[in-house]
């Protein structure tokens, strides 16, 4: 379980959170939403210790991961598997080293583990033929499956999504969503998904956090938000072509 307890974070003068308190449940896949600036990116830094908040504090299976020796910080984070926006793929690396570079990094595996383990995570996202090719030879969402694979190598617990779908026309953002809760059902992890991605949001959350000019304005169901009357949530789902009450594109036919 991961608890967020009245976490402030300000950079200079300009408060970034304030006051967040949230609780991200073992199994569960968490979505956090938030219009640009509303803090979701700063608030995921914080809960792998890249960020110490001003105040408050964020527990990992009970331990507060900003009180710790950074040796044991390592070992917390080595729970996580991080999807990053882009990828952040090695261009220097075809795409089976990228997947055995944490192993090869961090684990005393032989070298035939390695590759054992390696290519299992490439075919677990369906993608087990690309090992040779380079980066720049795949496409943008072939680019985030690789990654999502260098993702799950080191088994984590908690997989943290940084706006998955971002830049994927939709059949492809379709398919990172399956992977999503596939990944949740099969590995049994607890998933973290910053998006603005609405379509995502319905498709794959089992709660949603909403963050509002720093602090979270709304946590809910899926069910909750359908059903919710709040004019600010309303507005930002509104923005973003979906209208609370039925999980359609309002320009749908």
């Amino acid at each position: 379980m991961i608890q967020v307890e009245h976490l402030y974070k300000s950079f200079a003068d300009k408060s970034v959170l304030e006051d967040i308190s949230l609780e991200i449940v073992d199994g569960e896949t968490m979505a956090i939403i938030g219009r640009s600036g509303s803090g979701k990116s700063v608030l995921m830094k914080h809960l792998i210790g890249l960020l110490k908040p001003d105040r408050g504090r964020v527990l990992v299976d009970g331990t507060d991961i900003n009180e710790i020796p950074y040796k044991q910080l390592r070992q917390v984070r080595r729970q996580f598997g991080v999807l990053f926006q882009g990828g952040a793929l090695f261009d220097s690396m075809n795409a089976f080293d990228n997947v055995a570079f944490p192993l090869r990094t961090f684990t005393k595996m032989t070298e035939a583990e390695v590759q054992e383990r390696a290519q299992q995570c490439l075919e677990v996202v369906e993608l087990e033929d690309v090992g040779p090719k380079k980066p720049a030879e795949l496409s943008g969402g072939m680019q985030k499956r690789v990654a999502l694979a260098r993702a799950i190598s080191l088994e984590p617990r908690y997989i943290i999504y940084d706006e998955p779908t971002s830049g994927l026309d939709p059949e492809t953002s379709n398919t990172i969503d399956e992977l999503i809760k596939n990944l949740a059902d099969r590995l049994s992890v607890t998933s973290i998904v910053v998006t603005h991605d609405m379509h995502s949001v319905l498709s794959i959350a089992d709660r949603t956090a909403f963050l509002y000019q720093g602090a979270l304005h709304w946590v809910g169901t899926v069910a909750d938000l359908h059903e919710s009357d709040d004019e600010v949530l309303r507005s930002f789902v509104k923005a973003n072509e979906y209208q609370i009450g039925r999980p359609t594109p309002l320009n749908a036919a």
